[in-house]
């Protein structure tokens, strides 16, 4: 069953699917070991592994198991980063969130604004009753996000991860579509 990878849009950002041409960008943000260091997995060394996750991105939409969509700017086109959903299960109607954003644009509610579309699609396509976000503890921003969303913090993950020899917890949040507060301004999909 395939995922269509969505379009979508919203006031200040455009959501669209992954094409070979954002290898370089994927590849600048997944290096950087400021983006990275509250990652489940260290900071990218090789630029194969964002041609690799692009290639995973359209599997996904393939296997009909998830979407992923790089953000851009409106104004002037950048790359903000990525948002999307995997683990996505008809029958259970679940799925997680994830999203990275590049620090120059952090602060500024995009990812509030992207996860929110991605979101809102996810519920109103895919038909979905809960989804799941993790964030490590020492995340408050993400966990910020997450709650300004709608998301309750449900649990905490210990030691759920090592990622160079370095020991951390995750807080899980979950999301049920009866609390899902859709916006009040529409997000357009073409």
């Amino acid at each position: 069953m395939t995922l269509a990878t969505p379009i979508l849009h919203t006031a200040r950002l455009r959501l669209r699917p992954f094409t070979d041409s954002d290898a370089d960008s994927l590849f600048a943000l997944h290096s950087s070991t400021y983006v990275m260091r509250y990652w489940d997995s260290p900071p990218w060394n090789d630029r194969a592994r964002a041609e690799r996750f692009i290639a995973k991105c359209r599997k996904m939409a393939d296997e009909g198991s998830g979407a992923r969509v790089a953000i851009d700017r409106v104004s002037d086109g950048a790359f903000v980063g990525w948002c999307g959903l995997t683990g996505w299960n008809p029958d259970y109607r679940s799925a997680s969130l994830g999203y990275c954003l590049d620090d120059a644009m952090w602060g500024h509610s995009y990812g509030t604004e992207a996860a929110h579309a991605v979101l809102q699609w996810a519920f109103d396509t895919l038909d979905l009753n809960r989804v799941q976000a993790e964030t490590d503890t020492r995340n408050v921003a993400s966990a910020g996000v997450l709650e300004k969303i709608g998301f309750v913090r449900e649990g905490t993950l210990r030691e759920d991860c090592v990622v160079n020899g370095e020991v951390s917890d995750s807080w899980v949040f979950g999301l049920i579509r009866r609390e899902w507060q859709p916006s009040a301004v529409p997000v357009s999909t073409r």
